[in-house]
């Protein structure tokens, strides 16, 4: 099964916990705290495969977890990282955010990688928080969960020509004449369900990558017919060549049919006609298509268009067609890619904001402190620890939250929330 479009949902791993651990040897007197750091989760990375040609192994498992980190443990051990988790794309394949409509990434080079979703730092160990007034703490960091996200994978083929044209035009017989591809051939339309892809040899160290687009129609950039599934892949082509049907033996006119198709092409995106420079007048082995010939030829013309006849099913001037294709690629634009805004990796360390930067804003049903470090510190304390409550407090009085919160009107007993944590207000 080809699939080409998919939603999945990923998860980081989360950081691993800080231990809360003393030393307890016998010949080592007030021995201190040595609670290890938790190790931190693992990543979800995208790498673009060249063996990969489909998105069906995303079809039907839809999400996908990291590893979280190992908590630590006495005597300073530290806790194992999480194994990063390593999904394979297609080459070509884009990355879009779902909630915010960002393209993360675009992987149109074989092993270009992306981490898409970043993981959870570990926590801190008890060991971290000792100080001279502090000599045993009793409480450690929480390690912080990983990133999730919900992506939108959009697999866009990376060819250097691409056929278009109305079912039936003879883009899959070209195209099994000009490669080892081999389409379902057949005399009925829509006979191609896919995009093949084929590489044309012309000898050494000249080859290039054609692929066959399934058969337009009119409307196709609206979605009539196939053509909305699959204009997509037309657009990291650098050039485009329309199939025509010469003969009209469908019972389409070929000067419609090369009229159709382009404003089809303009509607979906206009700057693909700049890449649309040469016309196939194919089946003229038949008295049909070679008797419309001129009439093709000369409305190409108008359109600044170069028109070369051929016979897909004898071979008839194919050798001639690839040449000329081989000359138009040595001019053609370089494949496009999106512009991608990469998803930034969560701080390491210490907070880099500092603490007594934040802002206080009065709500209907309480206060929100808002700021970025203080926030990622609140959310790695474990709240249930009576000395950890006492550390929170600290915090607060010394950063100025707490005198922030006095100015906003802060009573005894509101809601305080600082980032996704809720707290209760108490007037010490």
């Amino acid at each position: 099964m080809w699939v080409d479009h998919v939603r999945i949902r990923v998860r980081a791993g989360d950081g691993g916990n800080g231990a809360v651990s003393f030393r307890r040897e016998k010949y080592v007197p007030a021995g201190g705290p040595d609670g290890g750091d938790g190790g931190r989760g693992g990543n979800v990375v995208l790498v673009a495969e060249a063996g990969e040609r489909t998105l069906v192994d995303f079809r039907y498992r839809k999400d996908f977890v990291a590893e979280n980190g190992r908590p630590g443990a006495g005597a300073r051990k530290h806790g194992s990282d999480g194994a990063d988790l390593v999904l394979r794309v297609p080459v070509g394949t884009v990355v879009r955010d779902v909630a915010t409509g960002q393209v993360l990434a675009d992987l149109a080079e074989p092993g270009a990688r992306a981490v898409v979703a970043w993981a959870g730092a570990g926590g801190k160990g008890n060991a971290h928080f000792a100080t001279p007034t502090r000599q045993a703490p009793s409480f450690a960091q929480k390690g912080l969960r990983g990133e999730e996200r919900e992506l939108e994978l959009e697999l866009k083929l990376l060819a250097d020509v691409a056929l278009v044209g109305y079912p039936n035009a003879g883009k899959s017989s070209l195209i099994s004449r000009c490669s080892a591809a081999r389409p379902e051939v057949a005399a009925y339309p829509f006979t191609t369900l896919i995009p093949n892809l084929g590489v044309v040899s012309r000898g050494p160290g000249r080859s290039f990558v054609m692929a066959d687009i399934p058969g337009l129609i009119e409307g196709a950039s609206e979605g009539a017919g196939l053509g909305h599934q699959f204009l997509r892949h037309v657009e990291r082509s650098g050039l485009l060549v329309q199939v025509v049907d010469a003969s009209g033996l469908e019972g389409r006119d070929p000067v419609d049919d090369l009229r159709v198709i382009r404003s089809e092409l303009e509607a979906y995106r206009p700057e693909l006609l700049g890449r649309l420079r040469l016309v196939v007048a194919n089946k003229i082995d038949l008295a049909e298509g070679r008797e419309n010939l001129a009439r093709l030829s000369a409305e190409a013309a108008a359109g600044g268009l170069e028109v070369l006849p051929l016979s897909a099913a004898t071979g008839e001037g194919v050798d001639a067609f690839l040449d000329r294709v081989e000359a138009l690629l040595a001019t053609a634009p370089a494949p496009s890619r999106e512009a991608a805004v990469a998803a930034p990796p969560p701080p390491k360390g210490r907070a880099r904001a500092p603490l007594k930067e934040f802002r206080v804003e009065k709500q209907n049903d309480g206060f929100t402190v808002s700021g970025e470090a203080l926030e990622r510190v609140v959310a790695r304390l474990d709240l249930e620890n009576p000395e950890s409550l006492r550390y929170l407090q600290h915090l607060l009085e010394r950063s100025g939250a707490l005198q922030a919160l006095r100015e906003a009107g802060a009573r005894e007993g509101d809601t305080v929330w600082v980032g996704q944590v809720e707290l209760e207000y108490v007037d010490d």
